[in-house]
């Protein structure tokens, strides 16, 4: 990829107003640390990270995002009704359909030619900008807004409340694989950013050249971190039933469905006869949260990726790693982010990060990092800046901008 008439006009950004220390959420994982004699995690010394926000309950993705994209038209020069498209690209979306950019144009009162939402792990930003700058390129717009809201309240809760209902009727080995796969689900936040991607025509102050990328992926690794929705009973009820099902369903729908599934494992499959099989059914529609990620795995592919993608960024912009001024990276924590610098080469004083206050927040924490190491006078103008993206499935982007 390679631009000459892209420019990041503008990048505004809202955060969560709950902070949540990291020791005040492993203290609520106390029931299940002590089923199985575990002692707490200390993530704090593990990721540096020592706290995080959410959103309050029930909040709407759209009015964070809304929030920050006011934010962003703010500080730029750019008329709304200059705005071509609108591109919503967070990994949380309100609903499948429609797309949650169509709530944030109209809370913004515009009309755009284009408006959709892009879904790729915490690359999403980088992809919605990347796809505004080809329109820009092709003459198909002056300018477009790219936004996007995480919240990390939601995943959190259920992940805690899934290992303390379950504590009891787990091994250890098996409390052990999950406590491992869900431990990285602590380190999200919450947070919402938007930028502002505009042709020389209607950007101001022509700042933050944007002059091109370039993506790799590792389609290979797509099972090492994964967040949605399963059923309950993912296949045979018989298998899970006695993994904690009770537990769960009970969370959901009361105790007195956890009853009924307990008096059906006591009973047994044959003896309730079509009764189990009209529970089986019915079980396959609830639907909980869940969120597993193999860290390690994660860490060493993805740097590799990185690597491998740097030196293609850098021979497609033509520079060397010498010629990079600063660098903002995915805020994942301090052992993700001292690996990806050494494999690269990369002086850690060029490194701005937010992650020790703000947590992971996925498609937010680059542009939004970018933003506050702005305001902190860490950019400056002139600055030649690399962003570094990385997102599971494995997905890697790089971009190049003229600060």
């Amino acid at each position: 990829m390679r631009y000459n008439r892209v420019f990041l006009e503008s990048i505004g950004y809202e955060l969560a107003p709950v902070v949540v220390s990291t020791r005040e959420l492993e203290g609520r994982l106390t029931p299940f640390l002590a089923a199985h004699g575990f002692p707490p995690p200390r993530l704090d010394l593990l990721t540096g990270i020592n706290e995080r926000r959410w959103w309050e309950p029930n909040d709407r993705l759209s009015r964070g995002a809304t929030a920050a994209a006011k934010n962003a038209l703010a500080k730029s020069n750019v008329d709304p009704r200059d705005i071509g498209t609108v591109i919503y690209a967070g990994v949380c979306r309100e609903q499948y359909e429609p797309a949650t950019a169509c709530a944030v144009a109209d809370n913004l009162g515009v009309k755009p030619q284009t408006v959709l939402d892009i879904s790729n792990a915490c690359l999403g930003v980088l992809n919605g900008i990347v796809q505004v700058a080809n329109q820009i390129e092709l003459g198909q717009t002056k300018a477009g807004l790219v936004v996007s809201c995480e919240s990390a309240r939601e995943i959190n809760d259920a992940t805690i409340d899934k290992l303390n209902t379950i504590a009891s009727s787990i091994s250890r080995q098996e409390a052990e694989t999950l406590y491992r796969e869900c431990l990285a689900t602590l380190t999200g936040g919450s947070g919402a950013v938007a930028v502002v991607v505009t042709s020389p025509e209607v950007s101001r102050d022509h700042r933050r050249r944007l002059i091109g990328g370039n993506s790799m992926s590792a389609p290979e690794h797509n099972g090492l971190c994964s967040w949605g929705v399963q059923s309950v009973q993912e296949t045979a009820l018989g298998r899970m039933l006695r993994k904690g099902v009770p537990g769960a369903v009970g969370a959901v729908l009361g105790q007195r469905a956890a009853n009924v599934m307990e008096w059906g494992i006591d009973l047994g499959l044959g003896t309730l006869g079509h009764g189990a099989k009209t529970l089986d059914d019915g079980l396959k529609h609830v639907k909980l949260p869940f969120m597993k990620t193999h860290a390690g795995e994660v860490l060493r592919n993805g740097v590799e990726l990185a690597r491998r993608n740097w030196q293609a960024f850098l021979e497609r912009l033509g520079l060397t790693t010498g010629q990079i001024d600063k660098v903002i990276c995915h805020q994942v924590g301090s052992a993700n982010k001292d690996a990806v610098l050494k494999s690269l080469g990369i002086d850690h004083a060029k490194d701005f990060s937010t992650y020790e206050f703000l947590g992971n927040i996925g498609t937010v924490s680059l542009p939004l990092t970018a933003a506050v190491a702005e305001e902190r006078e860490f950019l400056r103008p002139g600055d030649r800046v690399g962003w570094l993206g990385i997102g599971s499935g494995l997905n890697c982007m790089m971009l190049g901008v003229e600060w």
